[in-house]
Parts: C-alpha cells; structure tokens; sequence
C-alpha cells in the first residue's frame, strides 16, 4: 500500500522551465512551485556559491551586507548557465519531495521549438545531473496546445502560439502529428527591453529590467483606444543628462509605440508559418482561430492586433500562462499513448 501512495505522488515530475520562471507539476499533487527563474550567487575565495533560488532568491537582492548578483540562468529559452541552471533544477526537484521518500523521478521538461540538438542536450544533461531517473523533452506550443484543452488527437488542424518570456513558439498540429514547429527569439522579454529603449530615447530615463517588466504588466498595451484601457503609470529612473533622479508618466499611447517593433515581429513570424502551411491546412488553421498562451497572451489588445495584421481570428484560453505546465503534466501521465509527441534530446 505504501509503496502506492509512494508512486502516486512522487515518481514523475512535469517541469516548465521558462526564461521567466520555471513550473513545476507533481502527479498526484498539481503545481507545487511556481517561481522566478533566477539563482543568487555570491563569489567566495574566488568561487561561485549558490545561496538561493526562485523568489527566496529575488528576495535577497539588496537585503544582506555582501554583494549578492542574481542570475538568470535561461536565456531565450535555453540554459545560458549549466551550473546555475543545474542548482536551480536540483533545488526545485528536491522541495517536490514528499515525506514519504522519493525515488529518482521520471522528468519530463518543454523547450522551444526553435531550440537546437545541442540545447536539447544541454536540458537533458543537466535534468539527469539534478537527479532524473528518466529525462524526457516536448516542444512548448505542443504541450500548450494539451493545456489549452485542444482536441490534438481529432482531424481538425489547429496553430498555437506560445508567447513566454524568451521566445514566441509556434506549433501547427493535425491527425495528432505535428505539422509544423519553429521559434522567434521574440518574446516577453525583448517588449521589456522595448520599454526600457523607449523611456530612455524618449524620456531620457534609465530603467531597470524588474521596473520595465512591472510597466508593462500593469500599463502595457498593444493598441491604444479611446474608450480602451486608460492605465497611466508613473516612473522613475536616473536622469541620462544630470544623473540625478526623474519622474515621467506613460500612458496607453506611449505602451503601444513602444511595443510595436516587438509585436510587429511577431506578427511577421506568425504570418510566414501560415504562408508556409499547405494550403488547406493553412485554411483550416485560419477558420478555426489561433491560440495563444504563455504569459505574453495577457498582453492587453494583442490578440485583437494580432487578429488586424495576420488576418485570422485569436483567441486566449483561461490560464494561458498555465497551459504549457498543464499540457506537459497531461503527457506524463499517458506518456505510453503520447510518445508521439516527445522530441530526442
């Protein structure tokens, strides 16, 4: 009986490793961590140390005597530093543990579309160096596609885009196969950099990346509407000119010029996937709408924008944020009916 319960609880871990933050879904018990991809590193006698990951991480900044840098070991997706990366995955797999012992478990981890063999590799290995008995890997707008609650196994061809924080990840699925997967380099974090290039071209103000990410999700907008979303924000930052301290306020208008390079790109992308569809796929992807999921889906107005310029209707599910870890944990849990879906490493 023991051994059961054991089972049930502990064996298989679904894992959204994000550029932003990273999920984690235990079978049996649901998202048990849901926090920021970062690691603080402290350099002693020379060497690196980790001294905390995800928000006990972020919440160090600034708060003890010694110099503390927080790392941000995903970029665009995929792992721009193996050791940072493995101590967060080790530390993350280990707080899933439950009191009842836990054998090494079967992981299954998304990554982008667009990522290489090489970076495959480098998410495999460094899964399996944390602790994994099995690794296991599945492109994001897949998995989102499950979450979303798209019928993927019917004859029904559908597209998905997975906006995250590192990349913009497209998948077109149909009969159950994928027809087509890619990625852009295009994402939550380049509309960040898009606001802190626009306040300091504009404003002459230096942000930060935190306070440009903080505009966007309580400001941001990709159309501005007179009878739209009327937010004004407030900011500061350090004067370019006097270097002393700066105030300005933005409001729709100001959110939608600044991210229009960024959507634009986007737009481009989606639309040269479509192009490239054979055509009667491309017709029914068209006629059944687009999804959009990952945390840029809760951009306000893109989905209308979107639907302006590519010319196809989108539509956002509930917890669009969400589908990417709840599609993965729905394939561990059939991993034998969906081995069809599962990329090599």
């Amino acid at each position: 009986m023991l051994s059961g319960v054991t089972r049930a609880f502990s064996d298989d871990i679904a894992i959204d490793l994000g550029t932003a933050n990273t999920l984690v879904h235990v079978v049996g018990r649901g998202i048990i961590i849901d926090e920021p991809s970062v690691v603080a590193v402290q350099v002693r006698g020379g060497q690196r140390v980790v001294l905390a990951v995800g928000l006990k991480a972020k919440a160090m900044l600034g708060r003890t005597p010694e110099p503390i840098e927080l790392v941000r070991p995903m970029r665009d997706g995929v792992i721009a530093d193996f050791i940072a990366t493995e101590e967060m995955l080790r530390q993350f797999i280990g707080r899933a543990k439950t009191m009842l012992g836990f054998r090494r478990p079967r992981i299954l981890i998304c990554v982008p579309s667009g990522a290489t063999p090489v970076e495959r590799r480098a998410v495999y290995e460094t899964a399996l160096s944390a602790g994994a008995r099995r690794v296991y890997l599945i492109e994001e707008p897949v998995a989102a596609s499950l979450g979303a609650g798209l019928p993927i196994d019917g004859p029904s061809a559908f597209m998905v885009v997975d906006i995250g924080g590192g990349t913009s990840d497209i998948a077109v699925l149909s009969q159950g196969k994928v027809v087509q997967a890619r990625s852009l380099r295009v994402a939550g974090n380049a509309m960040d950099e898009a606001i802190m290039r626009y306040v300091r071209r504009k404003h002459g103000l230096v942000i930060g990346e935190s306070n440009a990410e903080r505009i966007k999700i309580e400001a941001g907008t990709a159309m501005a509407q007179p009878n739209g979303r009327q937010v004004e924000i407030h900011i500061k930052g350090r004067d370019l000119r006097q270097g002393r301290l700066k105030s300005a306020v933005l409001g729709p208008q100001h959110m939608a010029e600044a991210l229009t390079g960024c959507i634009t790109e986007i737009a481009e992308f989606i639309q040269r996937a479509l192009e490239d569809l054979p055509p009667e796929i491309a017709e029914e992807v068209t006629n059944r709408g687009i999804v959009l999921t990952g945390g840029g889906a809760l951009l306000d107005r893109l989905d209308a924008v979107l639907t302006q310029r590519v010319g196809a209707r989108f539509v956002v599910p509930d917890s669009p944020m969400h589908c990417v870890i709840k599609g993965t944990a729905a394939v561990l849990e059939q991993l034998g009916e969906r081995q069809h879906l599962l990329i090599g490493p």
